[in-house]
């Protein structure tokens, strides 16, 4: 780009590799914070830091870098929220979950019935996915909902591709013998 400054040849490299992952960002943040609306504000504070550090982006994958900020950003911010809790009281429309589906799911059906149920199992889901220790479920959401590699997770999380597969195998197990146990089945995810 020919007379364009380095601030904006800046930005624009930063738009072009990491605004198209902006859903990837929302859905984790969404899943790792307790609720919807901090999520996006989370989302907004890690690109500003993305943002911040950029020229010491030095990888070929912005989408696993910026998922890590992300995660960095929403454990931050679970920790300050710790602290808050210790002081505050509980308010029961505060921790009311939300009744968003699973991201990426469809409403293809017409039926009512139908979409009820689906819409009760998507919550049985979530609520069981919240369930989870922070180190499963964020592993289970970057595999099967933002389908990263092994290697991509370990990068993010700074942890070895060996404990990532352990950590979703164990994952899997405590959601299949929670939905065996609500349903009175085997359940096979």
């Amino acid at each position: 780009m020919q007379g364009a400054t380095p601030v904006a040849e800046r930005l624009r490299r930063f738009e072009q590799l990491l605004l198209p992952h902006i859903d990837a960002a929302t859905n984790l943040a969404r899943w790792l914070m307790p609720a919807g609306a901090d999520a996006r504000d989370l989302v907004q504070e890690a690109y500003l830091r993305a943002y911040r550090s950029f020229d010491s982006f030095q990888g070929d994958n912005p989408r696993a870098w910026l998922l890590a900020i992300v995660r960095n950003t929403c454990f931050t911010a679970h920790a300050k929220a710790r602290a808050r809790q210790r002081e505050e009281p509980f308010d029961d429309e505060t921790h009311e979950m939300a009744s968003e589906p699973w991201p990426g799911g469809s409403g293809a059906a017409h039926d009512p019935l139908a979409l009820l149920e689906r819409r009760t199992e998507l919550e049985l889901l979530q609520r069981l996915i919240r369930t989870l220790p922070d180190e499963y479920r964020e592993i289970l959401l970057l595999r099967e909902a933002e389908e990263l590699s092994y290697k991509e997770i370990a990068g993010i999380l700074g942890v070895p591709v060996g404990t990532v597969m352990s950590r979703l195998a164990r994952a899997r197990a405590f959601l299949e013998r929670k939905l065996s146990a609500y349903f009175g089945h085997e359940s096979k995810l």
